[in-house]
């Protein structure tokens, strides 16, 4: 009897070191956020600028956000972002330096593009929001059908329109986005969380859940359910930016920032991910400049203009110069996981520098 305990932990131990060796990518994105805040920080043509910084207590984020550089500026508003993801892994879309990223899509707005990073196809008939369920093979969906990732892949969005992006009655996995209740077996965590959603105020649109919720629900389910495909899709840069708040715009980057240091903390301390997970960050479109920063479409110019930023065990920091597009997200994701990505469409090619070759 001793024996085959003894036999038992042995196996169990080969399949724990086995699991913790498979690869898993985390993606992070911030809705319309422009890479101008990410490169610079404020921008002082609204920052100033009492239309578009209307708080009462504008000295206070002075004090929080602005510098006399660029550098000093982004590192303010976004410090884990600039202290250890930029100077861990690779970060993709200043435009200064000669990095330059752009969805491939027509559109320039939100659907398309999330269509575009997932599908990798820059699909013409899906061109709004209010396109319907998405024909397009998402590869979070591919993944979910592969050997070894079943049950292993979600998506936790503020954006309830992910429901159609990531065709839930179709995908097989779990996508929770806008005001939605976590179901099945739930712990006292995920009880609280459901209720909290529900009685906090709602600042934005029905359609748009507070961001701090999205990040709680994702992160306890990634603490139970140990996905090895985990998509966070956040909201809140891009409802502030449309209603020209721009104090507020930088406060939720900010925000996001602070949530990105406690995912990575969270991730570099469960085994399942620690020295395993790649962190995937990326943005959906741009938005225009000057007075048109509020919007973005393909008749404001700039706002196809995108960044993104990847961190993790086999990333080598390098210089990132050159041109990139949005619909090679989805090959890149799958390679990390490694897979290699199949849909009927011709889609973008991977990321030879993420995937360092």
């Amino acid at each position: 009897m001793k024996k085959i305990s003894i036999v038992i932990c042995l196996l169990l131990l080969v399949f724990t070191t086995s699991a913790q060796k498979q690869p898993k990518v985390v993606i992070v994105t911030l809705d319309g956020f422009r890479w101008k805040e990410v490169f610079h920080g404020a921008d002082s043509a609204l920052f100033f600028n009492k239309v578009f910084n209307p708080s009462k207590d504008s000295l206070e984020r002075r004090k929080k956000y602005w510098a006399g550089t660029a550098a000093e500026r982004r590192e303010k508003l976004m410090p884990f972002f600039w202290n250890t993801i930029s100077k861990n892994g690779q970060v993709y879309g200043n435009r200064d330096e000669g990095s330059y990223v752009n969805v491939k899509n027509k559109y320039w707005v939100s659907y398309p593009g999330y269509n575009e990073m997932f599908s990798g196809y820059p699909d013409d008939i899906i061109n709004s929001n209010d396109f319907g369920p998405n024909p397009n093979v998402t590869v979070q969906e591919w993944v979910n059908r592969q050997p070894g990732f079943e049950n292993k892949v979600a998506t936790f969005a503020s954006w309830a329109f992910f429901d159609k992006i990531m065709n839930k009655q179709r995908c097989g996995f779990p996508v929770n986005a806008g005001f939605t209740a976590l179901t099945g077996k739930l712990n006292s965590q995920q009880q609280l969380l459901n209720e909290q959603q529900f009685l906090i105020s709602r600042l934005y649109a029905p359609t748009e859940r507070n961001d701090v919720i999205t990040y709680m629900m994702a992160r306890e389910y990634m603490k139970q359910e140990h996905p090895r495909l985990l998509q966070i899709s956040f909201i809140e840069t891009d409802a502030l930016g449309h209603r020209g708040l721009y104090d507020s715009y930088l406060d939720a980057a900010n925000h996001i920032d602070s949530m990105l240091k406690s995912l990575w903390e969270a991730i570099q301390a469960d085994p399942y991910y620690k020295d395993q997970t790649t962190l995937y960050i990326a943005v959906d479109h741009g938005r225009g400049d000057g007075d048109q920063w509020k919007n973005h479409s393909a008749s404001i110019k700039n706002s196809d203009q995108i960044w993104f930023a990847v961190m993790g065990p086999n990333i080598k920091p390098l210089n990132t110069s050159g041109q990139y597009y949005q619909n090679q997200h989805a090959k890149t994701i799958a390679a990390l996981l490694g897979l290699d990505f199949k849909s009927p469409h011709l889609i973008g090619e991977p990321l030879v520098k993420v995937l360092n070759k």
